[in-house]
Order: C-alpha cells, then sequence, then structure tokens
C-alpha cells in the first residue's frame, strides 16, 4: 500500500535518490531579512526626506502666493508632477506645470479650480488645495513612518543575528 504507481504503470518506491533532496525553505534567512528590512527602510527614508518633505515645503511656500482661478489645461498623474494649468496672470495667459505632491488627479481637462502663484514668476504654481501640504505631507509622513517600522525589524533582525550560537552560521 505504501507505494504509487507512476504514469507508465510502474512504481517508484524506494527509487534511488528519491530522499536525496530536502524540500526548499520557503523563509529568508536571518542575514537576508536584515538586508532586505535595511534597504527597504532606508529606500523609503530616502524617498521621504529628499523628495516628499522638499515637495510638501514647497507647496506650502505658496500659501501666500496670489490667487487665480484656472483651469487643468493637461491631466495626468498630478502627484508625479504631470499636470499642467491655465491661468491669467499680470495680464497674460500661462500655462504651468503642477509641482511634485499635488492632488487633483482625477480632474478632467478643463476643470477648473483655484491656483496659488509666486507674483515674480507665475510658472511657480499650485493647487490652491494643496498649499498645505497636499499628498506630499501625507506620504511623506507615511513613507517616514514605513521607513521607521522597516529600521526596527533591522535592528531585531541584527540582534537575533548577533545573539544567535556560532554553530548555525
Amino acid at each position: 500500500m505504501g507505494m504509487s504507481r507512476g504514469v507508465d504503470g510502474t512504481t517508484n518506491a524506494g527509487a534511488p535518490g528519491a530522499d536525496r533532496y530536502k524540500p526548499a525553505a520557503n523563509t529568508l534567512g536571518p542575514r537576508a531579512s536584515l538586508v532586505m528590512s535595511l534597504a527597504l527602510g532606508l529606500l523609503l527614508g530616502a524617498l521621504s526626506l529628499l523628495v516628499m518633505l522638499p515637495a510638501a515645503q514647497h507647496l506650502r511656500s505658496l500659501q501666500d502666493g496670489e490667487r487665480a482661478q484656472a483651469t487643468l489645461h493637461t491631466a495626468g498623474s498630478c502627484m508625479a508632477g504631470h499636470c499642467q494649468v491655465k491661468f491669467e496672470a499680470g495680464g497674460r495667459t500661462v500655462v504651468a506645470d503642477l509641482p511634485v505632491g499635488s492632488g487633483g488627479g482625477k480632474e478632467s481637462v478643463a476643470a477648473s479650480l483655484a491656483v496659488r502663484y509666486q507674483a515674480d514668476d507665475p510658472r511657480v504654481v499650485a493647487r490652491e488645495a494643496d498649499v498645505g501640504g497636499g499628498g506630499a505631507a501625507v506620504l511623506a509622513a507615511l513613507a517616514g513612518v514605513a521607513a521607521l517600522f522597516f529600521l526596527a525589524i533591522s535592528a531585531v533582525a541584527a540582534i537575533f543575528l548577533v545573539r544567535r550560537p556560532r554553530s548555525e552560521a
């Protein structure tokens, strides 16, 4: 009863080499966990500190800018900075890119929205709804928390790696 039959009707019980290979483990070792957690923590920290935090600060810098009514000129991924608005500033029509971290990605072309821009350079513009920091502030906070989480996991993995007996290494 302990034997099974193959497709061709032969039995394979006791076949040479049947027990030679152990099943592959589906878990990462402590060193791989340490390296992956550390890499993810550093990557998310860099995203937060080098991209999203400056974007949020840029959006906040426009709080006291000139106000104008604009239309969405080019729709796209506004959070990534791929949207353009069209508005009147100083008697001329300006088409400007919304900065990274802007909201309003679900708006359609020609949608009306309020913007704030720098008086001396109207191409520096942001949606009025975003001048508090917008989605960039939220993403900076989320990426920062995630970075701290993965760095904490790295610290725990490092402690377990240092404390485990040398015979397992």
